[in-house]
């Protein structure tokens, strides 16, 4: 009977198969380039392998994005028809944007959106452009994504409707089961239950409440839920986990490992980290210096193909937030076992490198090692100390690396003096540190600050990083790179025609270079544009990702560069582990090549799509407890600076890194000319709103449910 089975499934496949290539076929070879569904079925003579053999290749056409149903039951090829496959990426209240496979984002008007939501695969047809940027409509929904969704209780005549953060806003109407009680204002989970053609036609039914739509915590977790970041760790992960936190560290772990444990070793981190997987140290030698960074060795007790590797290769990175943290390995490992606490014997992996008395590197070496971290050094600790300070009490705690210090400094010196000539450009970026209260409501936020220690950290993990990739690139290994590639020639492009607009001289160039950034930015340093400038040479920054290739880092300008020292928290560092410690067993380049080649491939490719989801989960998190802190501010006037120019307005920034909006309708009355991405003119007035320029503007609303701030010009400013 299970031979049978076998036979009957392998010859619907092969009539599948048939099928798809019979259908490619007939409508390549249609005059009108679409026929009926029926004519099409009858000339696949659908007795042969049966006609559910017909539908499965047809559906699988479909959803392909190979073949599309028109009006009147008429079928075509997408690529006769001018239409293409894609996904729905982001919307807003009276758009979308949809991106195609090719990797080429459509701007989709709201009335033709067919009701699609984020995640949806859709087919898109071009239609003429009104801002010279790709502009679309989709045809068809081939198939759904995420049912899942997040938004708002509000109450309109007397009727409750979820208003979602996505879906342009619309009053959806909630199908009512009785299982979840939700009042008016609550932030909520919901499921799609019936689909319409526009959005304001979807039903909903409410899976959860997670608490007040003014909450930052209950809105940050409503973006979490939607994400499809995994929250929850495996029970067979965390099982492992806890099988590994009662082995503890052994004496017989050490065999086969460098003992540095008489070295003086410690690491440097925040206050309130608890997932220490870096430590360093420096010694003086005859030709300069040699630095040790010794980095958790995490692929000791998470080994390939297991539940926590699975689990880690799934997150891909741990996400931060607020005060929270959504960690990539149980906290078993990740502040347990393979935290590098001090006083405790643990496992590593050091990256030994050899500085000349200019930080050139002279040589390096990488071996499996047992340190004793000496302290947990805290960044403003140190800072105190560098500077010359420091209590008693703190001078006591560093009392055995206290020595350490000027020559750790030193060395960062003199990497930073290197990355100088080799004309990296010095882009300014700032992050928020938000202050969260006892009740987990933000009360605060402050640019986070970089002092001396930070920058030593910095450029140690840099180098050990550099070391790495160069490793992998002498011993032709499979490997996963951290890579950051040219700008695209459009944005310098566009760089060459606006800099002159602000003043500022482009340099020459056919090819845009580091150096060329490097020396834009120079030249505006000083002057009342460099902000701005600083502002367009980021945004013309291609975005750095991971790879198999060595393409080179741009921004560092290095040849070799990789994530090496955080294996507790980013899934690349611990694949570049896994294979480092198989080089440093002797394995050879045929069996490095089939064990790693594809893991590598796999790596690097769901790395980078982690990253990307994490980056956008924080930004997001981070504009709501923003909006939080801005509720009490309400009325306020703040000295800001415009840090982005659009056609419906510009955000500016306030010191503590705070961004709103000024709205176009806001502004004093009048005609307004858009010069991309620079300025907003009032064509009669000449009063402009320039990037970069200082401005005092009022907190008019903050909404958490969004995360979206709106100011107004002060009257003084108008």
């Amino acid at each position: 009977m299970a031979g049978k089975s076998v036979k009957a499934k392998s010859d619907k496949d092969a009539g599948v198969k048939a099928y798809k290539i019979k259908i490619n076929a007939l409508l390549g070879a249609c005059d009108k380039k679409s026929m009926q569904i029926s004519q099409l079925e009858a000339k696949c003579k659908t007795k042969k392998y049966g006609r559910d053999a017909f539908i499965k290749a047809f559906d699988e056409l479909r959803t392909e994005g190979r073949i599309t149903v028109r009006k009147g039951m008429k079928v075509g090829l997408c690529s006769r028809l001018g239409v293409f496959p894609g996904t729905v990426t982001r919307l807003s209240r009276t758009f979308g944007f949809a991106e195609t496979d090719t990797g080429t984002e459509y701007f989709i008007p709201g009335k033709y959106m067919l009701g699609a939501m984020p995640g949806d695969r859709v087919l898109i047809e071009s239609i003429a452009s009104r801002s010279g940027e790709p502009e679309g409509e989709i045809v068809d929904i081939i198939e759904f994504g995420s049912q899942t969704l997040a938004g708002r209780i509000e109450t309109v005549d007397g009727e409750q409707y979820l208003v979602p953060d996505t879906a342009a806003r619309n009053h959806m109407v909630i199908v009512r089961d009785g299982s979840t009680a939700f009042s008016d204002g609550d932030k909520v989970i919901a499921e799609i239950v019936f689909r319409g053609k526009r959005h304001a036609e979807h039903k909903v039914r409410i899976a959860a409440v997670l608490g007040s739509s003014e909450s930052a915590a209950a809105c940050a977790e409503a973006v979490l839920r939607v994400s499809g970041a995994p929250l929850a760790f495996s029970e067979d992960s965390l099982k492992e986990a806890r099988k590994i936190a009662e082995g503890g560290v052994q004496e017989h772990c050490f065999n086969n490992r460098t003992d540095f444990r008489d070295k003086l070793i410690f690491t440097i981190d925040s206050a309130s980290s608890k997932d220490l997987d870096d430590a360093v140290s420096v010694e003086r030698t005859e030709r300069g210096y040699l630095l040790g960074v010794h980095i958790a060795d995490v692929s000791q007790y998470v080994k390939g193909n297991s539940a926590l590797d699975k689990e880690a290769m799934l997150r891909g990175t741990s996400i931060y937030y607020a005060d929270r943290v959504i960690p990539m390995l149980p906290e078993e490992i990740s502040n347990g076992i393979c935290s590098l606490n001090p006083g405790d014997n643990r496992l590593t992996l050091s990256a030994m490198i050899e500085l000349d008395e200019e930080g050139g590197m002279l040589s390096y070496s990488f071996c499996k090692s047992v340190i004793r971290s000496r302290v947990k050094g805290v960044y403003s600790e140190i800072n105190e100390l560098l500077d010359g300070g420091g209590s008693e009490a703190v001078r006591e705690k560093y009392r055995e690396v206290l020595d350490c210090l000027p020559l750790m400094d030193e060395l960062a010196g003199k990497l930073i003096e290197k990355r100088k000539r080799r004309h990296s450009p010095e882009i300014d970026t700032v992050e928020t540190a938000l202050i969260i209260d006892e009740n987990g409501v933000c009360c605060g936020a402050v640019p986070r600050e970089r002092g001396r220690s930070e920058r030593i950290i910095e450029e140690f993990m840099l180098t050990a990083n550099e070391a790495a990739a160069k490793l992998a690139r002498e011993k032709k290994v499979p490997f996963v790179y951290r890579v950051h590639e040219a700008p695209p020639e459009p944005k310098t492009e566009a760089l060459r025609e606006i800099l002159p607009k602000l003043g500022i001289d482009c340099p020459r160039f056919t090819e845009f270079s580091p150096v060329h950034a490097a020396e834009i930015l120079e030249r505006a340093r000083g002057t009342d544009k460099y902000e701005a400038v600083n502002m367009l040479v980021l945004r013309s920054m291609s975005k750095a990702k991971y790879s198999t290739e060595p393409l080179g880092h741009f921004g560092l300008v290095l040849d070799d560069y990789a994530h090496f020292t955080s294996p507790i928290r980013r899934y690349p560092d611990l694949a570049v582990h896994r294979i480092i410690t198989d080089i440093l067993a002797g394995y050879g380049n045929e069996w490095m090549n089939k064990r790693y080649s594809g893991f590598a491939e796999n790596a690097a490719e769901r790395s980078s799509a982690a990253e990307t989801r994490a980056v956008e989960i924080e930004r997001d998190c981070e504009d709501r407890y923003k909006a939080e802190l801005m509720q009490s501010h309400i009325g306020e006037s703040f000295a800001a600076r415009i840090s982005g120019v659009t056609e419906y307005g510009f955000y500016a920034e306030l010191p503590n890194t705070i961004e709103g909006l000024v709205h176009i309708r806001t502004l004093p009355e009048g005609e307004y000319d858009y010069s991309e991405p620079v300025s907003l003119t009032e064509k009669f007035s000449g009063v402009s709103y320039e990037l970069g320029a200082e401005v005092r503007v009022i907190c008019a609303a903050a909404n958490v449910s969004d995360g979206i701030i709106d100011f107004v010009l002060d009257s003084d400013e108008e």
